[in-house]
């Protein structure tokens, strides 16, 4: 779609001084992007259009279409954001500084980065909403466009989307924007199974349709007679439904039946439990099947009427009825309710609306209480991107928590005095343990006393969401701050003494504080309170107080590599070569500690280069490693030094590996059947499985060069149900 053709749709519902607003975003942003071109080969201001007509489609506001329009120009032109505020104003560049990634600065490592990008946006999220929809429509163009990307590019923003931005969209309530990026990504992490769907339901909904219309036909007869105006229509199912349907209720494509339902569009809702009436005396409705989500609605906002029948031919049919606007809600979510609509030019969730949106101040309170990014995505991964339940208060007050809660998490999200007061809980009239796991329906009363001595340290252990967990050492750190701070010191001491140094030379002021400092603690009590609490442990405050000792150590035992120890080593004889017990050979320096470097974990038949480290001998890396073109600029060049691989060697080299599948019994059990069977002996196993079922298994094996390591990658890529293998680069 060109600017034109997206003014005019603009133009339905904005008024000519807004259209002329859109304009003027667009040309700055044409302007900055003159140029530059995307992957795809077309030029790059077709992106930002594409991503402002996701929008306008969505009837959002004038503010947010321009944002979507600039959101890349500051990332990827010289335009900074003080340029946009100036042009444009304080509220499009906060819009655009939100979704701006963290380029610039320097982490330790991709993960690191990402974790705080994302924490970033999460954060200005919270703060306006029109940041996530922006993000989400910037998402979906990507994933229409990711053909052009790279297949490991492809496979990696595609679980990428699952894990992040699908969860987002659901729990925003935008199904329109969900489910294409669900069957994109589905369609890159597993084509195989992507297109046999895709192939069966087009042959099984050929057979359906006349079904199905004539059962549209018998419904719209009875609703005339009934004198109730009603759109009803055939609703396709997607491609990844179907599979996750056949994936978590392990059934066949021929046991699923609902891959056209019927959807009812009325006036109100009156019309939906007359229209629901209607249905059921037409058809036999299935036990257990009817589902009323608009007399309690989804955490996402969705309202509908949900129930299967028992039709004509004997086949199940699944039926939804719903209003209009309830049918936008499920379409738009958010963007079809929040408060700019309300008249209000702000991104700020509000009013009633607000209130069913609670969670998003839980995330601001979330990122404010954990210092690493890491640890801020893995608690918003277990809170609001997993499965849900919903309980009950004794009065009918409905509660949402992740899948896996107890009462305990459930006291804490009624109030954190109720939590910290908490002596037991009933669940449905009987007493049970407070690690007791809830289930959606349960009637679930917390028991509380004036006399409780508050939180104990197993309650940490007990407690299945972060925002409990967070609540608990808060009462930990502020209640008991004396007791935590003389825990603390205890800690400290008998960590020190076990390591076998005197605690008085360690534990002076001058050391403490430095070490503090690099924990970002305000002073030394704060810290030591820290370690009585749990939020740190003693060991983590030892590494660092011990940091030098152990570096003048290791410097001492590697005296020749010093700076006077290069220059010598660079006027010995090239011809001289000293062997490693590590079947590397370094030129021109004898005894030399060798150590290979854990970012790249070369293997025999890769081009391998040194580098002298300060204090750990020479690190052997990959030539094509990422971490050394950093290590081997400007004066540091000087610690660059030739090896090779030394021949006929018998050592085994540790390379880690990633392995993507479908997820099924059995799997992990054939991967490493298939590497026992090429003899290769395997040091560390770990994996997981995402809510999509896509598994990531990490392997370390010990291989003899890079031609043994392809005949292991090979053999299990032919296991069944494998996307993908790699050797992991970090």
């Amino acid at each position: 779609m060109g600017m034109e053709q997206l003014l005019e749709k603009a133009s339905q519902y904005m008024k000519d001084q807004d259209l002329q607003r859109v304009r003027e975003a667009y040309e700055y942003a044409d302007e900055a992007h003159r140029g530059q071109l995307r992957k795809s080969g077309e030029p790059y201001i077709l992106h930002p259009v594409a991503v402002a007509e996701i929008l306008v489609n969505m009837q959002m506001d004038v503010v947010t279409v321009m944002a979507a329009l600039l959101h890349d120009v500051v990332e990827d032109t010289n335009v900074t954001v003080d340029d946009v505020k100036e042009r444009f104003g304080e509220t499009i560049a906060g819009l655009v500084d939100g979704l701006t990634k963290l380029e610039k600065i320097q982490f330790r490592s991709k993960e690191e980065q990402q974790n705080e990008n994302y924490r970033k946006m999460f954060v200005a999220m919270a703060n306006d909403i029109r940041v996530i929809l922006i993000k989400l429509a910037d998402r979906l163009h990507n994933m229409r466009t990711l053909k052009y990307q790279s297949e490991e590019s492809q496979r990696r923003i595609a679980h990428e989307t699952m894990e992040i931005y699908c969860p987002i969209a659901h729990r925003l309530g935008i199904s329109a924007i969900k489910w294409e990026m669900e069957d994109i990504a589905l369609r890159f992490l597993n084509p195989q199974q992507y297109y046999r769907i895709a192939n069966l339901m087009k042959k099984k909904r050929t057979e359906r349709e006349q079904y199905i219309a004539d059962l549209i036909a018998k419904i719209r007869e009875k609703l005339e007679e009934m004198g109730i105006q009603g759109d009803i229509s055939g609703r396709p199912k997607h491609i990844f439904s179907v599979f996750k349907k056949m994936t978590t209720k392990n059934k066949q494509f021929n046991e699923i039946y609902d891959l056209l339902a019927i959807r009812i569009l009325v006036d109100n809702v009156k019309d939906c439990y007359a229209t629901l009436g209607i249905i059921h005396t037409l058809w036999k409705p299935m036990p257990g099947r009817f589902k009323d989500y608009i007399a309690m609605p989804k955490a996402n906002m969705y309202q509908s009427l949900h129930t299967t029948v028992v039709g004509p031919t004997g086949e199940p049919t699944e039926v939804q009825i719903r209003t209009w606007e309830m049918h936008r809600t499920s379409e738009f979510g958010i963007a079809a309710h929040w408060a700019y609509k309300e008249g209000k030019e702000t991104g700020v969730v509000q009013g009633s609306f607000g209130d069913k949106m609670n969670w998003f101040r839980e995330i601001i309170e979330l990122q404010q209480e954990t210092r690493d990014a890491a640890e801020f995505m893995e608690s918003l991964k277990m809170d609001f991107f997993t499965d849900l339940v919903f309980v009950f208060t004794p009065k009918g007050e409905v509660f949402e928590l992740p899948a896996g809660s107890v009462p305990l998490d459930f006291a804490y999200r009624i109030h954190t005095e109720v939590g910290n007061r908490t002596i037991g809980a009933k669940v449905n009239g009987r007493i049970v343990p407070l690690d007791h796991q809830l289930k959606t329906g349960d009637i679930v009363e917390i028991l509380t006393s004036k006399h409780s001595y508050g939180p104990s340290q197993d309650w940490l252990k007990i407690a299945q969401s972060s925002h409990a967990r967070s609540k608990i050492r808060q009462w930990f750190k502020k209640e008991k701050r004396e007791e935590n701070v003389e825990k603390g010191w205890e800690s400290l001491e008998r960590e020190l003494k076990r390591i076998g140094l005197e605690p008085p030379e360690w534990m002076t002021d001058e050391k403490l504080i430095e070490v503090a400092r690099k924990f970002a603690f305000n002073d030394i009590e704060d810290m030591m309170s820290a370690i009585g609490f749990g939020g740190i442990t003693a060991a983590q405050i030892c590494t660092r107080l011990t940091e030098k000792l152990r570096k003048e150590a290791e410097e001492a035992q590697q005296i020749q590599l010093t700076s006077e120890g290069i220059k010598e080593a660079r006027t010995v004889p090239q011809e001289r070569k000293t062997r490693s017990s590590h079947g590397v050979i370094v030129k021109g320096v004898d005894n030399v500690l060798v150590r290979f470097a854990r970012c790249c974990s070369p293997v025999p038949g890769d081009d391998i280069v040194g580098y002298i480290t300060r204090g750990r001998g020479v690190s052997v890396h990959r030539t094509d490693c990422p971490n050394l073109p950093h290590a081997a600029e400007g004066e540091e060049a000087a610690r660059v030094i030739e090896v090779s691989w030394e021949e006929a060697s018998e050592a085994s080299y540790s390379v880690e590996i990633e392995i993507l599948g479908h997820d099924r019994r059995g799997l992990l059990n054939e991967v490493l059947q298939s590497v026992s069977e090429s003899k290769t002996n395997i040091a560390a196993v770990s994996g997981r499985s995402d809510r999509n079922k896509v598994a990531v298994m990490h392997l370390t094996i010990l291989i003899r060069n890079k031609d043994h390591l392809q005949s292991v990658v090979e053999k299990i890529k032919r296991v069944k149900d494998i996307f993908s293998v790699q050797r992991v680069i970090q």
